[in-house]
């Protein structure tokens, strides 16, 4: 099987990561979880092997120099590509962007630049196996193994296995695409046993991908493709034509293809997998003491009990808490209940960042 390019999706602002998180250094680029920042951690993944290109980065302008900062002086890193987007126009474009950039037969393992993702071996099988799938034309999904019954995520119902795919044995059919349940659906889906999270990881054959989309937003393919015919290069990076790339419609790869072709797959994938979507999943990825306590930075926790304290100087003194959330960074505050970390995002401070 041919190698597999890396396309790698910066986008966002992650303001439900307020304070830490903002606008001009958003959480991709941050050290969230370890030394590394999640950008950093995501580039790792995909490099060191055979199986692996150097990668393509679809970026906007506003985040170009923390990309190209953090890209590394590696092999990987001095090949990679970098797609300039002119404008925000979720991940069907930005997709799309990348799969005209490649041959047709070229198999793009598209990953967003944000997650966590603790066990690399298993991301690598995972990889190789929806791969294998992709270069058969197949859309492929990672399914996270679902451990808990969140109502954050979409969810992947299994279908039927794909016979005759080789080495990719896990791989099945998606029965169906499930929007963000609520908690009694949630917990149903994890009984049940026939559902996945949707991690928004995905491989495709170029071409195949390119044919998908034409068929089901034929607009959003051909602004796309009249965007790179009227883009430049410059050096490593490629920018789209912006005129007609403005004009393109917002939509998610999700509600554009996924859930619309006849040809969605997926694979397993149970790799200590988080989105890192607001503090209280933050929490959950980084070591923890006895209590279920995380600290960083200068802090004295009495009788607390699953809190997180992260600052960036200023002292923290906490008694009798449970459950809370209690970042300060460059003199802002916040605190939160764990279940109120979900709304962080709808803050003034967050949404005016």
């Amino acid at each position: 099987m041919s190698k597999i390019t890396p396309v790698i999706l910066c986008g966002g602002s992650g303001t439900r990561l307020w304070p830490r998180s903002r606008a001009d250094k958003p959480k991709p680029f941050l050290p969230l979880v370890g030394e590394s920042t999640l950008f950093e951690a995501t580039l790792r993944r995909c490099a060191g092997t055979d199986r692996f290109t150097p990668p393509i980065v679809v970026t906007g302008a506003k985040h170009l120099e923390h990309v190209e900062a953090q890209l590394g002086a590696g092999e990987s890193g001095a090949q990679a590509a970098v797609i300039v987007e002119p404008a925000a126009r979720n991940t069907a474009a930005a997709i799309a962007l990348a799969a005209l950039r490649l041959p047709e037969d070229a198999v793009m393992l598209v990953c967003p630049s944000d997650h966590h993702i603790a066990d690399s071996a298993a991301f690598t099988a995972a990889a190789l196996a929806a791969a294998e799938l992709a270069a058969q034309d197949w859309l492929v999904s990672f399914g996270i193994e679902a451990k808990t019954p969140e109502t954050g995520f979409g969810y992947l119902k299994r279908g039927a296995p794909i016979a005759g795919c080789g080495t990719a044995g896990p791989g099945s059919q998606v029965a169906q695409f499930v929007e963000k349940p609520d908690l009694a659906r949630a917990e149903q889906f994890l009984a049940s046993g026939d559902y996945a999270w949707n991690g928004g990881i995905f491989a495709f054959r170029a071409g195949f991908f390119l044919s998908e989309l034409a068929r089901h937003r034929p607009e959003i393919a051909a602004a796309a493709r009249a965007a790179v015919a009227g883009g430049h290069a410059e050096g490593r990076r490629f920018h789209p034509d912006a005129k007609v790339f403005a004009d393109i419609k917002s939509e998610s790869v999700d509600y554009a293809v996924m859930e619309n072709t006849a040809r969605a797959a997926m694979v397993p994938a149970d790799m200590g997998w988080s989105d890192i979507g607001n503090w209280e999943a933050l929490h959950a990825a980084r070591p923890h003491d006895a209590a279920g306590n995380h600290v960083s930075g200068p802090a004295e926790l009495v009788d607390c009990r699953n809190v997180l304290v992260d600052s960036d100087g200023p002292r923290v003194s906490a008694i009798g808490l449970e459950n809370v959330m209690i970042v300060v960074d460059k003199g802002e505050i916040l605190v939160t209940t764990a279940s109120g970390a979900q709304l962080v995002g709808k803050l003034h401070g967050a949404a005016n960042q």
